[in-house]
């Protein structure tokens, strides 16, 4: 019942409450992120969602447009700057998603919404993190964001899409705020965000 009905219509209205009690957040981080990183302030690009579908997921941008004398984007560890990083530590970025959950393209809860070129290399297991709509914080985020491994991401989204309800849902919910205060597992231990999926050996 929570699963089918209830789950989405939670989502509305927490996603309407962070709209309207984060908006004047909002202005200031469009503003700097202007100031800072140059336009557009906002980042958007395409993610799988629920059952796999494609939407448009949007993001404050956190990188520089540095490419080098090819033209090429610098990599990621370049173009992302304090300020950048602070958005991502703080969870700041995420902002612009409250719109996609108003939408129904994701919920507050469940797995993070991943690349599109990673839908090929899933394996049966690990595709069915798309049988519940993507969330704004998941199960892989409140035990090791990008700090763990793909093996162990993978395994708790499986986890939590097997075992979603309300009391799940709001552990995870009030462990995040944790998480973002402790700024915890923002970067992995190569990336300064997190190394791609190659796929499974």
């Amino acid at each position: 019942m929570y699963r089918r009905f209830f789950k989405r219509f939670l989502d509305v209205i927490c996603s309407v409450l962070l709209i309207v009690i984060s908006f004047p957040v909002f202005l200031v981080v469009a503003i700097l992120v202007r100031i800072k990183l140059g336009s557009p302030i906002i980042f958007k690009q395409q993610r799988p969602g629920l059952n796999g579908k494609i939407f448009t997921m949007r993001k404050f941008r956190t990188m520089t447009d540095r490419r080098d004398e090819n033209g090429e984007l610098l990599p990621d560890s370049e173009r992302l700057t304090a300020f950048g990083m602070l958005l991502r530590s703080t969870s700041l970025d995420e902002m612009p998603e409250f719109w996609n959950i108003l939408k129904g393209e994701m919920s507050v809860v469940g797995p993070r919404p991943l690349l599109v070129e990673y839908l090929p290399l899933y394996n049966d297991e690990q595709f069915r993190r798309h049988n519940v709509r993507p969330g704004l914080t998941g199960y892989a985020q409140v035990n090791g964001r990008n700090s763990i491994s793909w093996h162990e991401k993978f395994k708790f989204d499986c986890f939590y899409v097997d075992n979603v309800s309300f009391a799940l849902d709001l552990k995870i919910f009030c462990k995040t705020f944790a998480m973002i205060i402790g700024r915890k597992g923002v970067s992995s231990s190569t990336s300064s965000t997190m190394e791609r999926f190659s796929g499974n050996d």
